[in-house]
């Protein structure tokens, strides 16, 4: 017997998915049954079903399987409340462009047993939410409900194209129970939609006006700057932006960096930040503003420098799921960054080809020197800094760890530290991570491209599996985060899923006693208010001091067989990382440091 639920799952894998993230409830039945009639009748089920005991686990372990496949996972929640159990990690999907396919089941609409399926358990009644969908809409590139097995395929494939164009992202869909159990013919289950007819848009590139015109501002330029952030989100585009730069000299500069757009040991990249600073904007005359949601913060006191050309090249240049965005701009062009890289690339060595311009050839040559040096100087900065290995009374400082770490997986990894996923969720450490671990190969480090906390544990499992789908044989999968973004991330839900489903992982913990950012927004605005006097703990941001603090890493050891350490000692700090990437690496389970640092 086959049902809509039959149609969706086999849909599903035909359109290439691998895994579903799920969360099982009442409105399930026929999923549950569906898995079970694959396995006694084929051998085993179409799908990876992977057990997830929180909702926003189980959608940040899918934007972790997204960010490294490129292709969307699936997640199955429970009526109304699993829905609002996604919690924060719909909000990381949604403005991190990750392709998911989120399903719910809803209350059945039938009370008498007038419909398979019908209501016979006292939830249902409370879980009949008026507007359901109303919960995530304004997140979603679309929802729609499922209303019958007949159209199921067609349903789901309308979403899987919102998912898969441009700019991608999570959509929602989903069902009432006597749907789902709704019977269909052999006939409906195995007609075969022509998949080939379903394609995602082709993304766009720039216009052969803006090519040209970007093209001249660059070649002509005393000190051009490409602002990037999300463009490395497809991998491809590293190597591109990286030719750019070679070609005309460009310097580049990182704000609030989702993933790495361009290797660290390039001379042209010349900083990153997440504080909205930029030292470098008021030298700058022509200005690119590649994939990057917030490229400065004006009241920082960061701005233009007058007559600075600025050119907007993005898959949503005007952000409309921001409530404010602007930047004057001489022009802004709706362009897939890969694409537009690469016409900008082949344009400037026809360009070169055709004709040979000393002036440009000495001014790109002259540029060349002077971002060598600027970078030079960064670089040299950072290992200084890295070379303070504690602040008073002992405590490692933060810069040491971070320089320790990097030179643990590279001494503890078969590769060299070359075969690493790097998850940032560091927070008010996350520009130290990108500084100071200092990425170089495409689609190594990532992060959320967001700002609700809690997505890096689930995200490190997620990436673990993509990665088997993916044919990535990573050494490690490392992340960086905060204290409180550990508690964020439900420990326990993310280390029993890690141990279920053999994907170890490293996380580092930055413990500095609580919430470092709402403390560093007081100051922002109270820098010597009555605030600015008290401990973390009286302003009701703390987690510590001992004995209150939480023992991190015994939540992982308890609920994942995960090995734990904390380390208060610049001393201990090398010997300890090396172990846990050891473990990681040779035994195969997770590990976890927690780093006491300075306090709050």
């Amino acid at each position: 017997m086959y049902t809509t639920a039959s149609v969706f799952l086999a849909t599903l894998s035909r359109v290439g998915v691998t895994h579903i993230f799920a969360n099982w409830g009442n409105d399930h039945p026929a999923f549950l049954e569906e898995l079970e009639r694959q396995r006694a009748e084929e051998g085993k089920p179409l799908l990876d079903v992977v057990t997830c005991p929180n909702e926003m686990v189980a959608l940040s372990a899918a934007q972790g399987y997204a960010s490294v496949t490129g292709k969307p996972a699936a997640v199955i929640v429970h009526v109304d409340v699993g829905t609002q159990a996604l919690a924060g990690a719909v909000h990381n999907v949604d403005k991190g462009q990750a392709p998911v396919i989120i399903f719910a089941g809803a209350s059945p609409f039938s009370v008498s047993g007038e419909l398979k399926g019908s209501k016979n358990e006292w939830p249902m009644w409370g879980q009949d939410v008026p507007d359901q969908p109303a919960i995530v809409r304004q997140y979603m590139r679309h929802t729609a409900q499922i209303m019958s097995g007949k159209t199921t395929a067609k349903q789901l494939m309308r979403a899987w194209q919102f998912a898969t164009s441009g700019p991608q992202g999570p959509v929602y869909l989903w069902a009432r129970r006597e749907t789902l159990q709704e019977e269909v013919s052999d006939a409906i289950f195995k007609s075969q939609l022509d998949l080939t007819k379903w394609p995602s848009i082709q993304p766009g590139g720039l216009s052969p006006i803006a090519v040209e015109r970007i093209v001249g501002a660059l070649s002509s330029a005393n000190f051009p700057l490409i602002i990037a952030a999300n463009s490395g989100r497809n991998p491809r585009t590293v190597p591109l932006l990286t030719a750019l730069c070679q070609l005309r000299s460009i310097a580049v500069y990182t704000s609030v960096c989702a993933a790495l757009c361009i290797p660290h040991n390039e001379p042209y990249l010349i900083g990153s930040s997440v504080d909205g600073k930029n030292a470098f904007l008021e030298l700058a005359d022509v200005v690119i503003l590649l994939e990057v949601g917030v490229p400065w913060i004006e009241a920082t006191g960061t701005k233009l420098r007058d007559g600075a050309r600025v050119f907007i090249i993005d898959s949503d240049p005007l952000k409309h799921n921001y409530g404010w965005s602007h930047v004057d701009a001489e022009m802004i062009c709706t362009a897939d960054a890969e694409t537009a890289l690469g016409q900008l690339v082949d344009a400037i060595r026809t360009a070169d080809l055709s004709a040979a311009n000393t002036q440009v050839v000495a001014q790109v040559a002259e540029r060349r020197t002077r971002i060598q040096a600027l970078h030079d100087k960064w670089m040299s900065d950072l290992a200084a800094a890295e070379a303070v290995q504690s602040v008073a009374g002992g405590i490692p400082s933060v810069h040491f760890i971070l320089g320790a770490l990097r030179d643990a997986v590279v001494s503890q990894t078969p590769s060299r530290g070359e075969k690493v996923l790097w998850l940032n969720e560091a927070i008010s450490k996350h520009g130290e991570v990108w500084n100071h671990i200092q990425p170089v190969h495409p689609g190594s480090m990532i992060t959320s491209g967001a700002s609700s906390l809690g997505w890096a544990l689930g995200a490190a499992v997620g990436a673990r599996l993509g990665a088997q789908v993916a044919g990535i044989d990573y050494d490690l999968v490392a992340a960086v985060v905060g204290d409180g973004t550990f508690l964020f991330g439900v420990p326990s839900t993310a280390y029993w899923m890690a141990r279920r489903y053999n994907t170890p992982f490293l996380t580092v913990i930055f413990n500095n006693g609580g919430w470092a950012s709402p403390r560093a927004s007081l100051l922002g605005m109270h820098p010597d208010g009555l605030g600015s006097k008290v401990s973390g703990r009286q302003l009701s941001v703390g987690f510590g001091p001992e004995p209150e603090m939480p023992d991190y890493a015994q939540i992982a050891v308890a609920a994942g067989g995960a090995w734990g350490r904390r380390v208060e000692h610049a001393d201990e700090i090398r010997a300890v990382l090396e172990e846990a990437v050891r473990v990681v690496v040779q035994e195969k389970r997770s590990a976890v440091v927690d780093c006491v640092i300075e306090q709050i």
